[in-house]
C-alpha cells in the first residue's frame, strides 16, 4: 500500500482547503525521509513514489495547500482563475493504477497547472475573460490530451493576459482572473502573457505548468518569476485546442523549476497532430525523450554567440549575464562576442510582428469562437460589442480598446500583411541563418528579458533592446526554440535569466546547454513571498 500523506485524513478538498486544516498542518509532525516539493524533480518524486513512499494524492494535497496559504490570501499571488475540484479524487484514481501495476510514465500523478487558454473538456476556458466565463470546451487540447494519457492530475487553470495578449492593461491583469502579483515582488507584476503559470510554478502550486508564446509569452514570465521555460520550435507541439493569438507565431511549451522537469514534459507532448498541419514538419524530428541530452560538460566545445543589442537597458541584469558569460567560459564553451543584428532587421522587427498579429487574431479568434458551445460571441466584433455592454460590468477598459482597435485591423488577404507573412518572415530567417553560419554558431545568448520584472501599472514594453526591440520576436519569427534558465538575481532580489536560442528542432542541445550551466550556478530562488511551509516535506 501506498503509504499516507500526514494529511491524508483530510482527504474532501473542502477540508484540505480550509484555513483550519492548514493550520493543523503545521503542527504535525514532519515524515523522518521525504521530499522538498519547492526543490524535487519529477525524477525525484517519481522515484519516491516507485518505492511506496510518495503518493500522488500526498504530492496534491501538498501543492493544493501551498495554494491556500498563498494565492488568495497571504501575498494574494492570485494566479488560480479556475482549482480543480476533481484533483484529489483524480489523483487517487492514479494512485490507485500505479497499486494494479498501471504505471503511464514518468509524469504518473504528477499535479500540473494550464493556462487557461488550453481546452479542457471538464473545466473552463477563458482565455482571462469575462466574456468566456463558464466556457466548457468539447474536448482537451491536442498536448492537455497527451499528458492526461501521461498521467498528470491538474490542479488549476491559470491566469494570462486576455486573449494572451495585454493590449495595454496593467501587467498580469485579465477582467476575469484580476491582478496576478509576482511572488519576488508582490508590487510587481508577472509579466505575460503567461504570467499565471510563470508565478505559480515559481511560488510551488505544482511541479510544472504550461504557457503560450506568440512574442515572448513563455519566457517573459518565466523571466519575471525567475523559472525554466522552452519556446519550442514552431510545429513540435500542436497548437490544437489553443485559443490563437497569431498562427504565424504561436506555440505552446513547458515552464518548470527544473531542466529536467522542462525535458521530461516537452517529450510527453509531442507528435503529428493532423488538426494542425503545422506539425507536420516535426515528423522524424521530434523526440519523446528529451532528458537524453541532459549530461554535464555539454557546454565543452559549444560555440556561443553573444547577442549584444539586447543589452545595456539595465546594469542590473546586465551584471548577471557578464557573470553568467564567464561561467559559460569556466565551463568549456566558446564565446563569441558580439554577435550584431544589421539595423534595418532592428527597426522593423517589432512594427511587423505586431501588424501580423493584430490581423490575425481577428480571422483566428472568428474561427476559435465558432468552436465554442451556444451563447458565447462568435467574432472579434461581438467581443467588443459585448464588452461595451454596461450589463456585463466588463472590468478591462484597455483590453476592450485594444480590441475595438483589432477589429478595424486589414482583412487576412491584405496584399501588406501577405509580404510581411511570405517575405518579411523569410528575411528575418536568413539573416538569424546568417549569422549562424558566419559564427559557426552551435547557440546564441541574450538576457531574456533586458530588465527586471516591471510594476504593476509601469508603461513599458517587456523587452526592449537596441531601438526598443525585444529580443522574444526574433524566436517567433523564425519559428526556432529558445530555452530559458535562471541566471542569477539583482541585489533587490529580482531574477534575470539566460536564453538559448537555436536552429529549429534543436531542443535537445539548448536544453543540454541549459542543463549544464544550470547545475553549475543552482540560480533559482523560492520566492521570498512564498517562503517554504511545514506541508512542503511529502513522502516517508
Amino acid at each position: 500500500m501506498n503509504a499516507a500523506s500526514p494529511l491524508s485524513r483530510f482527504a474532501p478538498i473542502a477540508s484540505l482547503l480550509g484555513s483550519a486544516v492548514l493550520g493543523l498542518a503545521a503542527v504535525l509532525p514532519l515524515p523522518v525521509w521525504g521530499l522538498d516539493i519547492t526543490r524535487a524533480t519529477i525524477a525525484e518524486v517519481g522515484a519516491a513514489m516507485r518505492e511506496d513512499a510518495l503518493s500522488s494524492e500526498a504530492l496534491t494535497q501538498a501543492y493544493l495547500a501551498r495554494i491556500q496559504a498563498y494565492d488568495k490570501q497571504g501575498p494574494n499571488i492570485n494566479a488560480v482563475i479556475t482549482l480543480n475540484p476533481k484533483a484529489l479524487e483524480q489523483a487517487r484514481a492514479l494512485d490507485a493504477e500505479r497499486r494494479a501495476g498501471k504505471l503511464r510514465g514518468p509524469l504518473h500523478g504528477i499535479p500540473i497547472l494550464l493556462k487557461d487558454n488550453f481546452d479542457t473538456r471538464d473545466l473552463p476556458t477563458s482565455g482571462g475573460s469575462q466574456m468566456l466565463k463558464d466556457s466548457l470546451p468539447y474536448d482537451d487540447a491536442f498536448v492537455v490530451k497527451k499528458l492526461r494519457e501521461a498521467g498528470v492530475v491538474i490542479v488549476a487553470k491559470v491566469n494570462l493576459h486576455e486573449f494572451a495578449y495585454g493590449g495595454g492593461a496593467p501587467n498580469g491583469y485579465s477582467s476575469l482572473g484580476g491582478q496576478t502579483h509576482n511572488p519576488h515582488d508582490i508590487a510587481r507584476g508577472p509579466s505575460g502573457s503567461s504570467g499565471g503559470t510563470g508565478a505559480g510554478i515559481a511560488a510551488a502550486f505544482a511541479q510544472f505548468g504550461l504557457g503560450s508564446d506568440t512574442a515572448g509569452s513563455i519566457r517573459n514570465p518565466s523571466s519575471a518569476n525567475g523559472i525554466v521555460g522552452i519556446k519550442p520550435t514552431r510545429g513540435l507541439l500542436s497548437r490544437d485546442g489553443i485559443i490563437p493569438l497569431a498562427l504565424s507565431f504561436d506555440t505552446g511549451g513547458p515552464m518548470c523549476r527544473s531542466v529536467a522537469d522542462c525535458a521530461l514534459a516537452l517529450g510527453a507532448m509531442t507528435g503529428v497532430d493532423k488538426a494542425d498541419p503545422a506539425t507536420a514538419a516535426s515528423a522524424g524530428r521530434f523526440e519523446t525523450d528529451y532528458t537524453k541530452f541532459l549530461k554535464p560538460g555539454a557546454l565543452k566545445g559549444a560555440r556561443i554567440g553573444v547577442m549584444r543589442d539586447f543589452f545595456g537597458q539595465s546594469a542590473k541584469t546586465d551584471f548577471v549575464m557578464e557573470q553568467a558569460i564567464v561561467k559559460l567560459q569556466a565551463l568549456g564553451a566558446t564565446i563569441v562576442d558580439p554577435v550584431r543584428l544589421p539595423d534595418f532587421l532592428v527597426a522593423g522587427i517589432g512594427p511587423m510582428h505586431r501588424m501580423m498579429i493584430d490581423i490575425e487574431f481577428k480571422a483566428q479568434i472568428a474561427d476559435y469562437l465558432k468552436t465554442l458551445r451556444p451563447g458565447f460571441p462568435r467574432t472579434l466584433d461581438e467581443l467588443v460589442a459585448k464588452a461595451r455592454d454596461p450589463r456585463l460590468g466588463y472590468s478591462s477598459p484597455w483590453k476592450r480598446d485594444s480590441m475595438a482597435k483589432m477589429d478595424k485591423a486589414a482583412p487576412i488577404d491584405d496584399p501588406i500583411y501577405l509580404a510581411a507573412k511570405n517575405q518579411g518572415l523569410a528575411l528575418t530567417t536568413a539573416v538569424i541563418d546568417g549569422l549562424f553560419a558566419e559564427h559557426k554558431l552551435d547557440a546564441m545568448i541574450y538576457p531574456s528579458v533586458t530588465r527586471p520584472a516591471a510594476e504593476i501599472g509601469e508603461d513599458r514594453a517587456a523587452g526592449g533592446g537596441r531601438g526598443g526591440m525585444g529580443p522574444a520576436a526574433l524566436a517567433n519569427e523564425t519559428g526556432y526554440p529558445d530555452v530559458i534558465v535562471p541566471a542569477g538575481m539583482t541585489p533587490d532580489g529580482l531574477p534575470v535569466t539566460l536564453s538559448f536560442f537555436g536552429r529549429a528542432w534543436r531542443e535537445g542541445q539548448l536544453l543540454g546547454y541549459a542543463y549544464d550551466f544550470e547545475q553549475a550556478t543552482h540560480a533559482i530562488a523560492l520566492p521570498k513571498y512564498t517562503p517554504s511551509l511545514p506541508t512542503d516535506v511529502v513522502g516517508h
